[in-house]
């Protein structure tokens, strides 16, 4: 049995801790595991007497990272859109699919079909596929409802799958994600009629961790999002935003004077965008999934953000539509592949940043008193974990100091 306290000992370290170096490498690491909580690292040699009696569990010549975190995900939903996967080939564009009534749309449907039993099921395949690769923190949106029965029936099944399997779950309500049929043409009327109060209704029941919309030409303006924003200040709710994917209608300065968290996708965000961000400290949130998906040309503008040192974080945005992707590993290689984000850029993006993104301070690097998530890899180099493309690496995870092995 696997004692309390004790100390995991490895090969290398990589702790994110920032202003020491890309990854934060420590060579011969111990870490002090205290319960649920680190209480050293460092060097085995300078390991403190105190810690002499602790048993060691020892990872090898394996490489440690902080658990990976997932910070945008469509993780729970009915159905699946192969078919518009196909028309898009054909060339139809993500927009015509879905004026067409596909795309958004259609998964509402399905999921409106779905009771929360067959909801959690359907999630929780993916749900393993995540820890697979050393996930420990899942951020997971409504938005597949538009209407008040569905949202919170989403939010409870997103809550119920923490209970299900050794992970965090963060929840967002994105009742602002389209606007439903029986809206059509009145979008003011959907957000004042259903989205605010449903809102207002997950809150009361505690189903809310942050607010969530999609500003976009085929979904919610600017002044529609900010009502919704206003309200969430008011609950107490931090915000964040789909905002700048398929065109620049000022979501991410909108989001950052709310002062989000996160903008999330940002290919035509332009540089007042990102000075807007720098001065509010919202982070980005890469998401090469749907650009690889959607075959976007538009890149964001890493650039940019490294100028103005705006933080990136990079997440699989899983979805049954644009990016049916569930893979963060995946999304690192195409973050690094597609964007020219560094392999360090990408790890910290999947830690670190998601952290920030998501407002947990406790998660995304390893430190005394952060939270025992870790991931222990068959590797030598954290640029690893970017470079190789399919088979996952991982050895094993740490989810609050207990350590559990993948399913072989």
């Amino acid at each position: 049995m696997q004692p309390s306290t004790y100390i995991l000992a490895a090969r290398r370290a990589a702790t994110l801790r920032p202003g020491q170096g890309d990854y934060g490498l420590v060579e011969d690491a111990a870490l002090v595991v205290d319960g649920a909580r680190l209480d050293w690292v460092g060097p085995r040699a300078e390991l403190p007497g105190r810690y002499g009696a602790l048993a060691v569990v020892d990872a090898g010549g394996r490489l440690v990272t902080p658990g990976l975190i997932d910070c945008h995900t469509h993780l729970v939903h009915a159905g699946q859109r192969a078919e518009e996967f196909e028309m898009r080939l054909k060339g139809a564009s993500y927009e015509e699919v879905a004026r067409g009534g596909g795309g958004i749309l259609s998964t509402v449907r399905a999921t409106r079909a779905a009771g929360e039993d067959a909801l959690l099921a359907a999630a929780l395949p993916f749900v393993d596929a995540m820890i697979a690769e050393g996930v420990t923190v899942i951020e997971i949106k409504s938005g597949y409802g538009l209407d008040r029965e569905t949202e919170l029936r989403m939010l409870r099944t997103a809550r119920r799958i923490a209970t299900r399997r050794p992970v965090t779950v963060q929840t967002s309500f994105l009742g602002a994600h389209a606007v439903p049929p029986e809206y059509a043409g009145r979008a003011d009327a959907y957000i004042d009629e259903i989205c605010i109060p449903t809102l207002r209704a997950a809150h009361a029941e505690g189903l809310v961790d942050a607010v969530d919309g999609f500003c976009e030409g085929i979904a919610f303006d600017t002044v529609q999002i900010g009502r919704l924003f206003a309200v969430a200040r008011t609950l107490g709710l931090p915000v964040k935003l789909h905002a700048e994917q398929l065109s620049n209608l000022g979501g991410a300065v909108l989001a950052a004077g709310h002062g989000a968290l996160s903008a999330d996708h940002l290919e035509h965000l332009d540089e007042a965008g990102v000075v807007a961000m720098a001065a509010s400290g919202t982070v980005a949130v890469i998401l090469p999934g749907a650009f690889y998906t959607l075959r976007e040309t538009q890149l964001p503008p890493i650039a940019l953000f490294r100028a103005h040192g705006v933080a990136m974080a990079v997440a699989t945005d899983f979805n049954p539509g644009s990016s049916p992707m569930c893979s963060p590993l995946l999304a690192m290689n195409m973050a690094c592949t597609l964007f020219r984000m560094t392999p360090a850029e990408a790890l910290a993006g999947v830690t670190l940043q998601a952290a920030r993104a998501l407002g947990l301070a406790d998660r995304g690097m390893i430190a005394p008193g952060m939270r025992a998530d870790l991931a222990i890899w068959e590797a030598e180099h954290p640029a690893e974990l970017g470079y190789r493309i399919g088979g996952v690496p991982l050895h094993a995870r740490m989810y609050g100091g207990e350590i559990w092995h993948p399913r072989r």
